[in-house]
């Protein structure tokens, strides 16, 4: 297992073939799923006040093979609060433990940021990705909002740690 930095050049066509195996996750949270901007996106967004160029682009492979991704930005939901905007898997790559390593290199990264917290949002849609978070130490902050803006409506909760 390994985990390290990704670069959109050398590492976009990777970030996509995960994309591409956890059409589950998109389905839940997309009408249309469109891998190939998804890919692209995952290099250039974070959270509002967040500077996209601060933020990590964090995979975890096993072998050659990319297995899971991560984007952890800084300054949402307030200056010093750490942000994991996607923590996503390879459909072949689940329930190998895989996940539990890579939160614990964000958790890492996030304390070295001098963050006192980390949030996330989750779909009530993933039962078993909330009931991840909550194994983890996540407790639910009690913000929610409805969400549309891609087709689907889902309510999004903002689950948050201390670390």
């Amino acid at each position: 297992m390994l985990i390290r930095d990704l670069d959109p050049v050398t590492d976009g066509a990777l970030v996509e073939d995960v994309y591409r195996s956890a059409q589950d996750y998109w389905r839940l949270d997309r009408a249309i799923v469109d891998v190939a901007s998804l890919a692209q996106a995952f290099f250039t967004d974070a959270p509002p006040k967040c500077d996209p160029a601060a933020s990590h682009r964090i995979g975890i492979f096993l072998g050659p093979r990319l297995a899971g991704i991560a984007e952890l930005s800084f300054g949402f939901p307030e200056t010093g609060d750490a942000y994991l905007g996607l923590m996503i898997f390879a459909d072949w790559a689940r329930g190998q433990g895989l996940g539990t390593a890579l939160l614990q290199e964000i958790e890492t990264r996030a304390s070295a940021k001098a963050c006192a917290q980390i949030f996330l949002g989750v779909l009530d849609a993933n039962p078993k990705g909330r009931a991840f978070w909550l194994r983890h130490g996540f407790v639910d902050t009690g913000i929610s909002r409805l969400d549309s803006d891609n087709g689907v409506t889902n309510t999004l909760r903002r689950l948050g740690k201390t670390i």
